[in-house]
């Protein structure tokens, strides 16, 4: 199978191995419908730090029945007395997206949309954006994910409800096309319980399918999420809310903006821990070895040609003498001079049995 270390998108963006974590707002909805909010939600993303907002588009025909518009929804989460209402009441125009991409882009930030639907994703391709997201829903809806395919714009495929037969008809729908694939592991529980996350299920993805795998988390803090950039997650995407209190059914999973910073921070961190591949020792390590590690020390005043035994003998800081690895070489060896109680033992103090050895061969 063919091996995809990384993803570039077309501002130069890469998202995958031996690249800075691609951090994902995924604001979805969590902006009630409101442009303003949108955009302020823009800004405290970008000043989080993140590389990317992610937004959802809906057609209301086309992704409900008839019926399904018309259902009653009237619980504390209701925007509308229907499921139809309520969701079209979430919704911004494409015409508004296409600004708020516009300014996600100012600021640096990579805009993309997940579109559940034809229609809507017919609108996103109108703002010609350099990446879509397949959202776990639809990831088996194989009619929908070829036209994503169809597109040749990178995919990020959720994962969460899917088996590996799930995944392995929606990658062959993809690939027949084209490669440019990140998947994101994830449970769609909202919120999702640490015990059910399955971090290490990221690697067995990277294995089947060769492809970049990354994270979208549902949990309620950020310990996995930064968890999943040390198991080699090159994307980590976390719903975003400006107020977790807010009505809605998105918000007790998101991050408000002080927890996101945290997050891409603790990410950062993470990452530069783990830059170094190999043990090594490094020059700072060097100075504090020589102040903390012991030398082996002299345990009373000897006199010159006295043959060393372990009660002649004890270690002590600093390290300014033969270090305590050497104990065993140095035991037997004979004084070539007199010594005092604590001085460090030093080799051109000894005369060693292997020398002693040899000078008695050739006599």
């Amino acid at each position: 199978m063919k091996q995809i270390q990384s993803v570039t998108l077309r501002s130069g963006v890469t998202i995958g191995q031996g690249h800075p974590c691609f951090v994902v707002a995924e604001i979805g909805n969590n902006h009630q419908g409101d442009f303003l909010v949108a955009r302020q939600m823009i800004d405290e993303a970008a000043a989080a730090g993140v590389q990317g907002v992610k937004f959802q588009k809906r057609d209301m025909e086309a992704l409900l029945t008839r019926e399904g518009r018309a259902a009653p929804y009237t619980g504390c989460n209701s925007f509308g007395p229907t499921y139809g209402e309520h969701r079209n009441a979430l919704e911004l125009s494409i015409e508004q997206m296409g600004q708020l991409k516009e300014y996600s882009e100012s600021l640096g930030l990579v805009f993309f949309a997940s579109a559940w639907d034809e229609p809507s994703l017919r609108q996103v391709l109108g703002l010609d954006v350099e990446l879509l997201k397949i959202c776990s829903a639809d990831l088996v809806n194989v009619p929908l994910v070829r036209k994503y395919a169809a597109t040749g714009i990178p995919i990020i495929l959720s994962t969460g409800m899917s088996s590996l037969e799930d995944i392995d008809v929606a990658l062959a729908e993809i690939r027949a096309y084209h490669d440019d694939v990140v998947l994101l592991h994830c449970n769609s529980t909202y919120p999702c319980p640490e015990e059910k996350i399955g971090l290490p299920v990221m690697e067995g993805l990277r294995e089947r399918y060769g492809l970049p795998v990354g994270y979208s988390g549902h949990e309620q803090g950020i310990g996995p999420s930064v968890a999943a950039v040390a198991l080699g997650a090159c994307v980590v995407e976390r719903h975003f809310t400006l107020d977790k209190t807010l009505k809605g059914t998105d918000h007790q999973a998101s991050l408000e903006p002080e927890e996101l910073a945290r997050m891409v921070g603790m990410i950062q961190e993470v990452e530069k821990a783990m830059r170094v591949k190999g043990k090594k020792v490094f020059p700072e390590e060097q100075a504090a070895a020589k102040k903390l590690r012991k030398c082996i020390v002299f345990s009373r005043d000897l006199p010159a040609g006295h043959v060393l035994t372990e009660s002649d003998l004890t270690t002590r800081s600093p390290r300014v003498g033969v270090s305590p690895v050497h104990w065993d070489e140095v035991l037997g060896a004979t004084l070539g001079r007199s010594v005092k109680h604590e001085e460090p033992v030093q080799w051109d103090t000894l005369r060693l049995l292997a020398e002693e050895c040899v000078g008695a061969a050739s006599s």
